[in-house]
């Protein structure tokens, strides 16, 4: 590949090499972007590193520029320009040393070929040059180039040392070898294997952010399978590798939940983007486990693991450091109602699918993109009648929501409506009013409109002992 070409035809590389070349600085473009330039992968991300003072080549690049903010981080020695859509870091070229209960090492100045030999993989670690003798010259010790042509993840050092210096760095090899399609060479995933107890001492924010990377790669299955076999997974996810395994009993077999688990994921993952989506699949059979019992008829039976399931949500959030808020009740929903749908292939009931579409609300389609997921049967016939089904359900969901409204449900009378109507003070009476006009909405005795329901509160209110103190107009 013609770096040199590449680097003159953008205005960027010619700046940051003329500011280097002023400040005596020897400097060079390092790391991911220069593995995606030859990947042929868009990456707005681009580091450089320069023999000095990483801070004062981006202050000098940042007044080239138009005397753009740099944003330092003294503690580092690093800093960050925002150009446009581009995110720049700049640094100093450095040497790393470690102790043995941080992840955090003691740096210092050092030479490219140090800086180089202190980054994870061999594809991370080649640089371009942007001195004026050797402009645009690739520098890859470490033969990244023939790796990323072998689809090969490698440490430039040894592995069990890179590892157990910064145990966060066997993720990133298990989500470039999933981002990119890769295999971990041998020795490297070898140290993974004989180190996954380091992983104690990296924070879980750090572990959540290489596994969400994982997720949303276009096969996530391959990373977790890595994860699991390497034995990470078990460090911080015990809830999941539970899930692996298949017991018989009278010669009867339940499928291996784990691998299912995977293959809905990877179903997902090939209709959406959605990270949450993707999440109440990993989750939608958590509870499994817990609530597995044998039956000398039925065979092996899971009842109710969808509720628990659903109760496990928040703590396995809390634990994993992901966010509790409506994202989290988004998973919890989807995993509580997984098993609806299914229910409505047998009876399609106009009532079913209005509390359904009620339950779901706005997350109806998630719920239906996550059910077809589910059905992992090898029987392509069975798998073919079983969407079938599903289109007649969506396709009633769909008439039924133009009708009733039932999505995004509103109360057509209002408690304060019924207060001003029967002249009654705020207290249960209100609430048991209107569930009886929700349910009857649901039931399909009414539709969901206003006249409807105001006919049937009169009746209701009279039932109660209740009567009309303002008559509506």
């Amino acid at each position: 590949m013609d770096f040199r070409s590449h680097l003159e035809g953008d205005q960027l590389f010619t700046t940051v090499a003329k500011a280097a070349e002023r400040l005596g600085f020897p400097a060079f473009i390092v790391g991911g972007y220069v593995r995606d330039l030859i990947l042929k992968r868009p990456n707005k991300d681009i580091d450089f590193v320069c023999l000095g003072s990483g801070i004062r080549l981006a202050e000098e690049v940042a007044r080239e520029l138009g005397h753009l903010p740099v944003t330092v981080f003294k503690n580092f020695g690093t800093a960050m320009i925002k150009l446009e859509d581009r995110e720049l870091e700049f640094v100093g070229a450095r040497k790393e040393s470690y102790r043995e209960d941080s992840r955090k090492p003691v740096v210092e100045d050092g030479t490219l070929e140090e800086d180089q030999q202190r980054r994870d993989f061999t594809i991370n670690a080649m640089a371009i040059s942007l001195q004026a003798d050797i402009y645009g010259q690739l520098i890859d010790p470490f033969g990244g180039v023939q790796h990323l042509h072998d689809k090969l993840i490698k440490t430039p050092l040894n592995p069990a040392l890179t590892f157990s210096d910064d145990p966060l760095r066997m993720l990133r090899a298990i989500r470039f070898a999933t981002q990119l399609n890769f295999d971990i060479e041998a020795d490297t995933f070898q140290a993974i294997i004989d180190n996954v107890g380091r992983l104690k001492i990296v924070s879980m924010e750090r572990v959540i952010t290489e596994l969400n990377k994982i997720i949303m790669a276009p096969v996530p299955s391959y990373g977790f399978k890595l994860l699991f076999h390497s034995g990470l997974l078990k460090q911080f996810f015990p809830e999941l590798v539970a899930l692996h395994g298949v017991e018989y009993q009278d010669n009867k077999a339940h499928k291996d939940n784990f691998f299912h688990t995977l293959q809905v994921l990877d179903n997902v993952a090939r209709v959406s983007d959605d990270l949450w989506l993707r999440w109440a699949a990993i989750l939608h059979d958590i509870a499994k486990p817990a609530t597995k019992r044998f039956d000398k008829d039925a065979g092996w039976t899971f009842h109710g693991h969808e509720d628990k399931g659903a109760r496990m949500v928040p703590g396995i959030f809390r634990r994993l450091k992901l966010p509790l808020n409506e994202k989290m009740e988004f998973v919890q929903k989807l995993v509580r109602l997984h098993l609806r749908p299914i229910a409505l292939v047998k009876e399609v009931s106009d009532s079913a699918i209005r509390r359904l579409l009620f339950e779901a609300g706005d997350a109806v389609d998630a719920l239906m993109i996550l059910c077809r997921a589910d059905i992992t049967s090898k029987n392509n016939d069975k798998v073919a009648r079983f969407l079938r089904n599903f289109d007649a359900v969506e396709k009633k969901m769909a008439d039924l929501e133009a009708r009733d409204q039932i999505r995004n449900f509103q109360p057509p009378i209002t408690g304060d409506e019924i207060i001003r109507l029967f002249g009654i003070s705020p207290g249960p009476i209100i609430g048991e009013l209107k569930e009886e006009i929700k349910e009857a909405i649901l039931e399909g005795v009414i539709r969901n409109d206003h006249a409807e329901a105001y006919e049937l509160l009169v009746k209701i209110a009279q039932r109660k002992g209740l009567a009309l103190t303002e008559v509506k107009h």
